[in-house]
C-alpha cells in the first residue's frame, strides 16, 4: 500500500485534505520502507474552502493508486461531481483500498461502494446518510469503521485516528506512534470508541484521574483490578467507573485490556521474546489469554503480527 491518491474536487473541505497530506507525506520514524507516495487527484484547479489547489493528476489516476482517500464534502445535500463518482467506482472495481474521511462517506455511498457494509460519518450527518443510502449499515457511535479494503471515519479528529490506523495496519504501532508524536495527538483511539466524547483522555493536571493513567501504565504486568485502580485514585469503584467513562469513553477493564494489547504489540515488534514471556509482561498471564484478546482487538494472531511488523 505505497501509493495514495487523495481526491480533491470543488466543495471539499481543506482540513481533511491538508491533514492527509501532513500525515502521509513523510515518515518521522525512519523505519517504514517504502513510505507512501502521495498524489492529489482532481479536475484542474480546485476550490478547497478559501484556498485554490492544483492537483498533481486527474481523477482517472485514482484507479492507479493502492489507496484512495476521499476527504470531506462541505455540503452533503449538493450534487456530487459525476466524474468523482465514476473514478471511485473504477478504483473499487480495480480492487483499490478506499478510505472516506468524515462526510467523504457520502461519495463512497453514492458510488455504491458501501452497499452491504458498515460505515460511519460525522455524527451530525449519520441520520441523513442512513436515510439516503438504506443499503449502508450506518453506525453513528464509532470513530471509524474498517471493512478491510473499505474504511470510513467520523469527523475531523476521527479522520486523524483513521489515518493513524492505516499506518498501524501497514507499518506497525511503532511507526504509527512516531507519526502521532509528531502531530501531538493520542497514538491510538480504537475505532469502536464513541464519537461524542469531549475528553478522550484527562486534559488537566487537576483531573481526578490525571495521576491514575501513568500509574497504571507502569503496572500493566501486574494483576490490576478495578478496586486497585479505585484505591489508587482514592475513590469508590462506582465513582471511578463514572469518571472513566466520561474521560475515555470506555470502562476501566476495557481500557486496561486495550493498553495490554498495545504493550504486546510493541514487544512483538521490537523484541524476540516468546509469546509466553510477552503475555506475562503485558499482564495477560498466559499465551492463550494473550492470543484471545490480541485477535479480538487487532484481528490477527500475535505470531502473524510479529512476522509482519517485527523490525529486527
Amino acid at each position: 500500500m505505497t501509493t495514495i491518491a487523495l481526491a480533491a474536487t470543488d466543495g471539499m473541505l481543506h482540513f481533511e485534505i491538508a491533514m492527509a497530506c501532513e500525515i502521509f507525506v513523510r515518515d518521522p520514524s525512519g523505519l517504514a520502507d517504502p513510505w507512501y507516495d502521495l498524489m492529489i487527484c482532481g479536475q484542474g484547479p480546485t476550490g478547497v474552502g478559501r484556498f485554490r489547489l492544483e492537483p498533481d493528476a486527474g481523477l482517472d489516476h485514482l484507479a492507479q493508486a493502492d489507496t484512495v482517500i476521499i476527504p470531506a464534502v462541505e455540503d452533503v445535500d449538493a450534487d456530487l461531481p459525476p466524474e468523482l463518482i465514476d473514478a471511485v467506482r473504477a478504483a473499487h472495481a480495480n480492487g483499490k483500498r478506499l478510505v472516506s474521511l468524515c462526510t467523504g462517506a457520502f461519495v463512497l455511498a453514492e458510488a455504491g461502494v458501501l452497499d452491504g457494509l458498515r460505515a460511519t460519518t460525522h455524527w451530525a450527518h449519520t441520520d441523513v446518510l442512513a436515510e439516503r443510502y438504506p443499503r449502508v449499515t450506518v453506525d453513528p457511535d464509532v470513530l471509524y469503521v474498517d471493512n478491510g479494503d473499505v474504511l470510513a471515519s467520523a469527523g475531523k479528529a476521527a479522520a486523524i485516528d483513521l489515518c493513524l490506523h492505516l499506518i498501524r495496519r501497514d507499518h506497525g504501532s511503532t511507526v504509527a506512534n512516531a507519526v502521532a508524536r509528531r502531530l501531538v495527538v493520542p497514538p491510538h483511539r480504537a475505532g469502536g470508541q464513541a464519537q461524542f466524547v469531549t475528553t478522550p483522555v484527562p486534559a488537566r493536571d487537576d483531573h481526578p484521574l490525571a495521576n491514575l493513567f501513568p500509574w497504571a501504565m507502569t503496572r500493566l504486568d501486574q494483576p490490576l483490578t478495578v478496586e486497585d485502580l479505585a484505591r489508587h485514585a482514592n475513590m469508590s469503584s462506582r465513582n471511578l467507573a463514572r469518571l472513566f467513562r466520561s474521560a475515555t469513553g470506555t470502562t476501566p477493564l476495557q481500557w486496561l485490556s486495550t493498553q495490554r494489547v498495545r504493550r504486546a504489540q510493541e514487544l512483538l515488534e521490537n523484541t524476540d521474546d516468546s509469546i509466553d514471556a510477552i503475555a506475562e509482561a503485558a499482564g495477560m498471564g498466559t499465551a492463550t489469554t494473550l492470543r484471545r484478546h490480541f485477535h479480538r482487538t487487532v484481528g490477527v494472531a500475535p505470531d502473524a503480527y510479529r512476522r509482519t511488523f517485527n523490525t529486527d
